[in-house]
């Protein structure tokens, strides 16, 4: 598929050299802090250095102070407190994140959790819950990752004498529930510093916001940060600011000293070296969200707040089944919706793709959903049906808000929610196909032509010869890695084959190359290009061509060396032939 090669503006040279001088850097490295807003050598020390310190004041969330009251109250009266969480990653992290705070600091008879069945419950409070609660005499429920737009369901827990602290960082509604306190960094009445925090990590702020008020040891807290880790990189939030120290201290927490829970994951995940925010999300995450996926989220919650070994490992081998599960009814869902479009003749030419098939497995339909954007990159949604509705997980592609074109199909459903890049929705099956209408209508009249074309974004251009160990040694020092704080592309322009190029892999689908550009004499480099095997005969016979690319170290049999990983080959457009007399 063509890819949109997307250039970053580069700094200002002068400014550029201004900060290289200051922080004695490559100007390659000050463009790239300059691009994320790091223009002082302040900025720059807390970008390199992060610290616990810098954290922000939980206090200046809104509702912070009623939540640490109500809470402080159960405590000292021995409520029944009941920890309600979403299914997936965020919301099992956080669950297990507030047990295991909450554990022995009140009656952990008086303590439970309870996640929603996917299937019989679907996201968000549940008047099953709800009920669950009000019938074993809980008081009190905390309620995190979801719950912001539950109006009628708060309502319903108050009738029943349950008070309610949401932990959410959705985007509310019109109105907010009236619970004993609403902590979400999205409200617009609140001023807390930083907006994007992940469910878990507003979770931490109140257990932070308990600690700091009762002077606590804040080293217990920080033992919670591997959980806080896994929600961020899962969850795809920004890795910036807040959410940026607390990833970089939870990676250390994961890989010096993590929970039982976590380890056994990463024991059975086959994790061997040093993690990153890339092995939780392919490897760490995937198996706690199959849990809630293919049986239920409490399986995960067990795992993650276990503290015997035995138990943890049992749960571990069992969740791993279920991941297994999870990969089968994905790869076979994707396969046969894939087929459908391909071969379907109204599919073709549209600008979205929405389909629906009642037999489908709900636990994928989020996975199938991303799987389908990447294939044919428009935005799409997977319906089956659930409880005599159909449901369904949307995704989006880059700089298109879904969350707004299906608000403006809001007539035909039932409920939905989410954000710019991913939702969720229900309507009844028969009005399925005037949704269908209804979303590729606004969808035409909305999207850019350049929206549907798959786009690599590209941090600067250099040359070769930029690529040096000292150049690799400073972007370590920009991990960890995610959405706003991306591993930096680079692209060289005009460089040629040289020695070495050659197709690898089983099947020969890999592609090894060895380029030089116009610094020819003073050395070349290697890359990898996954899946680029078949470029292999426009490498060797074009003079030049363009690359874009990050840059990695590749430890082979004991050998260490900088390599470039290939996002994209460019070659020159191919000249007319010239008119014959």
């Amino acid at each position: 598929m063509k890819k949109r090669w997307v250039i970053h503006t580069p700094a200002d040279d002068t400014t550029i050299s201004e900060l290289a001088h200051k922080i004695n850097c490559s100007p390659v490295i000050a463009n790239l802090l300059l691009q994320r807003g790091i223009d002082t050598q302040e900025k720059v020390q807390a970008f390199f250095h992060p610290s616990l310190n810098m954290l922000h004041d939980p206090f200046l969330m809104k509702d912070m102070d009623k939540a640490v009251e109500r809470l402080d109250k159960a405590i000292a009266h021995e409520e029944k407190m009941l920890i309600y969480g979403d299914y997936d990653v965020d919301g099992t992290t956080a669950v297990a994140l507030l047990y295991k705070y909450l554990s022995p600091r009140s009656n952990r008879t008086c303590l439970e959790y309870y996640i929603p069945d996917r299937y019989t419950e679907g996201y968000g409070v549940s008047v099953k819950g709800i009920d669950y609660a009000a019938d074993n005499g809980f008081s009190l429920m905390i309620v995190t990752d979801c719950g912001v737009k539950a109006v009628d369901k708060v309502a319903y827990a108050k009738s029943r004498g349950i008070d309610i602290i949401i932990c959410d960082h959705h985007t509310p509604g019109d109105s907010l529930p009236e619970a004993v306190a609403v902590l979400d960094p999205q409200r617009s009445d609140c001023d807390y510093p930083y907006k994007w925090l992940s469910g878990c990590g507003v979770s931490f702020k109140l257990v932070q916001a308990h600690t700091l008020r009762h002077h606590l040891p804040m080293s217990e807290l920080y033992k919670l940060l591997d959980l806080v880790c896994v929600s961020i990189a899962s969850d795809i939030v920004p890795v910036t600011g807040e959410n940026r120290i607390l990833a970089y201290y939870g990676l250390q927490q994961l890989n010096e000293k993590p929970s039982l829970g976590l380890k056994t994951i990463i024991k059975t995940s086959g994790i061997s070296k040093q993690i990153t925010i890339n092995d939780i999300v392919f490897r760490i995450g995937p198996r706690i969200n199959a849990a809630g996926r293919v049986e239920s989220g409490n399986k995960a919650v067990a795992l993650l707040t276990a503290d015997e070994k035995n138990a943890a490992k049992e749960i571990a081998s069992d969740i791993n089944i279920f991941n297994d599960r999870r990969k089968k009814l994905d790869h076979d869902i994707t396969e046969e919706a894939v087929e459908y479009v391909r071969s379907t003749a109204t599919e073709q030419g549209k600008k979205t793709t929405v389909l629906y098939n009642p037999n489908w497995h709900k636990g994928v339909i989020g996975i199938v959903a991303s799987r389908l954007t990447e294939s044919f990159y428009r935005p799409t949604i997977i319906l089956t049906e659930s409880n005599g509705l159909a449901t369904g997980s949307a995704r989006s592609v880059d700089g298109f808000d879904l969350y707004f074109a299906i608000s403006q199909c809001s007539e035909y459903l039932e409920n939905y929610g989410g954000h710019k890049y991913a939702a969720g929705l229900t309507l009844k099956i028969e009005n399925i196909e005037p949704f269908k209408r209804k979303f590729e209508q606004i969808v035409q009249e909305t999207i850019t032509e350049e929206m549907l074309i798959p786009q690599i974004h590209i941090d600067a251009q250099i040359k070769l010869s930029d690529i040096t160990p000292e150049l690799y040694r400073m972007l370590h020092k920009f991990a960890p890695f995610g959405p706003n704080n991306m591993l930096p592309v680079f692209m060289t322009e005009k460089v040629s084959n040289f020695l070495g190029t050659r197709r690898v892999g089983r099947d020969n689908e890999h592609l090894k190359l060895v380029v030089v550009d116009d610094t020819r004499a003073c050395n070349d480099r290697s890359g990898i290009g996954f899946g680029m095997g078949p470029l292999y005969n426009d490498v060797t016979t074009h003079k030049c061509f363009d690359i874009c690319y990050s840059i990695q170290e590749n430890d082979f049999m004991g050998r260490v060396e900088i390599q470039m990983i290939l996002k994209d080959i460019r070659f020159p457009e191919k000249q007319p032939e010239p008119a014959a007399n």
